[in-house]
């Protein structure tokens, strides 16, 4: 696969800066094509395993089930309980899977990774407007092979359909500064992917955009150009998307007695208390401000060696940005106000990890742009020089982590047959509230079960980046590329090897299996906990959890509702329900749970140290 281009027509003084003054040897279908197959190796091949997480994996999946079973498209519920916390396009696909494939692991997956497909094709659209073809290609092999994406489409959480409805917009916006008077199609579309975005998660869907457009006019000194934008239709189009589903939730979840309703918990609870970290309940952890920032390049890899040569293309100087600005020169500094508005409001919020993947395809772009003029077969050696450096660095990055892999490894001890992992990792409840939170529980006995997904992933690291490193050297740029695509490839093959290892851990679907085989519909099931911890069960065996535990998490605001069904159960209830005639499958973490002293009880499974146990015989 040759990435190489040659130069035709350019303006003298300004290499590469026109994407009309490159003539790219690679076609747009071979792109789309590349783009495609990564997609399908990486993305595809992962949607079927493991079984689905507690926690919000099925809790959102949970969601979608229900709405599809009351044929209830405005108000989402959770275990029969107003869910009113999110926004609903997600659900709604997730709906529209189950009711076209049935329920699944896969189709529970299916509309998150298309969303990914589709992002990684708008990524590749927008950056071959701004770049050319091969730019445009390199952009999106970059999002496509990067660590953070992956990781986080692991569990259905929207942050990636984030990305790609603002990746969608800023095309429309870029081509909005390019027409003398901007068309119907650019402004319409700008405003209908803000629309879908605040459908997708809130009111960010529209403070991003207008955040980093706003900062690229005020920079460019060129704030009249908002007046071209067709403002009186442009708005009316983003309400006639976005309004009808707000107003119909409001209309019919409304205040009730003590219980303030949707518009209440919906925009300031979730919002606004939620940003400012007032949000009750409480129950998410904030990632240290540094860590964040960090995790935004963290996110990129192996692509953020090539991102400080990258940065230096965004116009920084007046004369530069008040200036008659090439595409671009408009796609890079956008592409970073795009990055820097994201980061920069959650820098004042609260955090978790994945909240930057919405700014990875801006980063993408902004490296995607640099490595297609670093191919370019006229490419200056200050460049060719700086792709050498980064190839040294990421070199000695593949190396530090093959000896720490191979480090972990002598130090790991292989388990005892049929060992429970749970039972040789060391809890950390304390940071379970954070995405990535169950990584530090890992034990050089637990590393024992991930042998050779360790060395797998070791050897790629260092291969990759090896070859990379020789061929960079050796003047082949584009060939270095692919080495490093491919060993991202085997990277997440090893990742997703590992995380069906894990997965036991994380959920408790093999515990519903063993509910199901004895359950009748008399009997009930209890979370000795928050629902969150067990939600698998509720997702899997389609019934109902009873909670021991106070009113609290994703079911907390839906139970004061008058119409809520009866969930939470205290001590005493729970004693009744034990010694009643009816069957309880009490779901636990602990190895002898409190409620059950001086209670005759029965083992019915354990598995990634979760039990459940009954009051009957099994």
């Amino acid at each position: 696969m040759n990435l190489s281009v040659t130069l035709r027509d350019e303006k003298p003084g300004a290499p590469g800066d026109s994407p009309q003054s490159v003539s790219d040897s690679v076609s747009s279908s071979k792109s789309l094509l590349i783009i495609s197959l990564l997609w399908g190796i990486i993305y595809f091949a992962s949607m079927f395993t493991p079984a689905l997480l507690d926690d919000v994996d099925t809790i959102h999946a949970e969601a979608a089930r229900e709405m599809l079973v009351r044929h209830d498209w405005v108000t989402m519920y959770t275990n029969g309980i107003r869910y009113l916390e999110k926004a609903p396009l997600m659900y709604w696909s997730l709906a529209a899977s189950y009711s076209v494939f049935g329920i699944s692991d896969w189709s529970t997956r299916l509309p998150l990774m298309l969303g990914v497909l589709a992002l990684l094709l708008a990524t590749y659209g927008l950056g071959r407007y701004a770049y050319g073809e091969t730019g445009g290609l390199y952009a999106g092999v970059v999002l496509a092979t990067s660590i953070g994406p992956y990781i986080f489409t692991r569990f259905l959480i929207p942050d990636v359909l984030v990305g790609l409805w603002l990746t969608i917009g800023y095309y429309f916006f870029l081509r909005s500064l390019e027409e003398e008077t901007p068309s119907r199609m650019a402004c319409w579309g700008f405003a209908a992917t803000c629309a879908l975005n605040v459908l997708t998660k809130g009111l960010i869907g529209l403070v991003f955009p207008a955040g980093a457009i706003a900062l690229y006019l005020m920079i460019a000194g060129n704030l009249r150009h908002l007046l071209k934008l067709r403002l009186l239709s442009s708005t009316l189009v983003f309400f006639a998307i976005a309004a009808p589903w707000h107003v119909l939730a409001a209309l019919r979840n409304p205040t009730q007695g003590t219980v303030r309703g949707f518009l209440w918990f919906y925009f300031v609870n979730e919002h606004f208390l939620r940003f400012l970290n007032k949000r009750v309940p409480a129950g998410y952890d904030t990632v240290p401000l540094f860590i964040f920032w960090g995790l935004l390049l963290a996110w990129l890899i192996p692509w953020t060696v090539f991102l400080p040569q990258a940065l230096r293309d965004v116009p920084v100087r007046m004369r530069d940005l008040r200036g008659n600005l090439t595409r671009r020169q408009k796609g890079n500094l956008l592409f970073f106000l795009w990055a820097l508005v994201i980061v920069g409001f959650f820098s004042f919020s609260t955090r978790q990890e994945y909240y930057t993947i919405p700014a990875l395809p801006g980063m993408a772009l902004l490296v995607g742009g640099w490595l297609a003029r670093e191919s370019l077969s006229a490419a200056t050696d200050s460049d060719r020089r700086a792709g050498r450096i980064s190839a040294t660095v990421l070199f000695a990055f593949g190396l530090i982590a093959f000896v720490a892999g191979m480090y972990l490894l002598s130090v790991s001890h292989l388990p005892t047959p049929g060992a429970d992992l749970a039972d040789l990792l060391k809890k950390n409840p304390q940071d379970y509230d954070l995405s990535l939170g169950h990584v530090l529980d890992l034990t050089p006995r637990a590393l024992g079960a991930f042998r050779a997904p360790l060395v797998g992933a070791s050897l790629a690291l260092l291969l990759g980046t090896a070859l990379n490193w020789i061929l960079r050297r050796r003047g082949r740029p584009a060939q270095g590329n692919i080495a490093l695509a491919l060993m991202m490839v085997g990277l997440f093959a090893c990742v997703h090897s590992s995380f069906s290892t894990f997965s036991p851990v994380l959920s408790s679907y093999k515990l519903a299996v063993a509910i199901r085989q004895h359950f009748r519909p008399s009997d009930l099931i209890v979370v000795d906990g928050e629902y969150h911890q067990a939600s698998t069960l509720n997702f899997y065996t389609g019934y109902p959890l009873r909670v021991l535990h106070e009113p609290g998490g994703n079911l907390w605001y839906g139970s004061k509702f008058p119409d809520a069904p009866h969930v939470f159960e205290t001590p005493e209830s729970f004693a009744t329900l034990w010694a009643g005639p009816a069957q309880v499958f009490l779901w636990t973490d602990h190895d002898d749970p409190k409620e059950l002293h001086g209670k005759r009880s029965f083992l019915l499974a354990r598995v990634g140290g979760k039990s459940i146990l009954t009051n009957r015989q099994p």
